[in-house]
């Protein structure tokens, strides 16, 4: 099967509307943010590798055309979106129940496992809906139909979306990773960050539960 990139001028637009796109933080960033702050930035692109992860998979969605299911049903939309708002306040709800480890403040909290941070992570961006509806309307923007083979061409724009969003979010981890580093001598921090973190995940949820409806496409 021949696989065929987008023209040069679609493809330095795609990247330049990328990159405004990326600058705006949305639900996933703060999510690393949160990591990075609480763990290091280790933790921070462990997550940001598995949201990407998922990313893929909407991209790969998107170039067979099955995003077009939630673009089209009002039900199936309800669903995933719910699941995912359901799956963040969960996540909320057991980091302020979860107690931080008696002991130094070096190490406030137990700290979770890579494979956790990646699931999560993955979990999150994969029960968005909106990122697929996003995929959907904003990749075929830039494919030349006149090139053929579409399907390519969208996989293609949604790799390099995947490249640099994952560049662009590393740098947030990064960031918050090193406040971080001050943040957890902080006892003031230590003693608030169970419940701001936790508060936080559930307010994602919630905002991701009640944002928009089916025919809202948003990132």
């Amino acid at each position: 099967m021949e696989f065929v990139i987008p023209s040069s001028t679609n493809l330095t637009l795609f990247i330049s509307a990328a990159i405004v796109l990326l600058l705006i933080p949305g639900p996933a960033v703060l999510y690393i943010i949160a990591q990075s702050i609480e763990q290091g930035k280790k933790a921070g692109l462990v997550s940001d590798l598995g949201i990407h992860t998922a990313t893929l998979v909407h991209v790969i969605a998107a170039a067979l055309g099955l995003s077009a299911l939630l673009a089209s049903s009002a039900l199936a939309f309800d669903i995933v979106k719910y699941a995912g708002a359901a799956y963040l306040i969960w996540l909320g709800l057991k980091k302020i129940c979860t107690r931080p480890t008696a002991g130094s403040t070096d190490v406030p909290v137990a700290k979770r496992h890579y494979r956790k941070l990646y699931r999560d992570g993955f979990i999150i961006n994969l029960l968005n809906p909106k990122t697929a509806l996003f995929f959907l309307a904003f990749l075929p923007q830039f494919v030349d139909v006149g090139r053929g083979h579409v399907a390519s061409q969208i996989l293609f724009l949604g790799a390099v979306f995947i490249v640099v969003g994952f560049i662009s979010d590393a740098c947030y981890a990064i960031a918050a990773g090193a406040a971080g580093q001050w943040l957890r001598t902080s006892r003031t921090y230590l003693k608030l960050d169970r419940y701001l973190g936790g508060a936080m995940l559930i307010g994602l949820g919630i905002a991701a539960a009640f944002a928009g409806n089916h025919k809202t496409v948003t990132k």
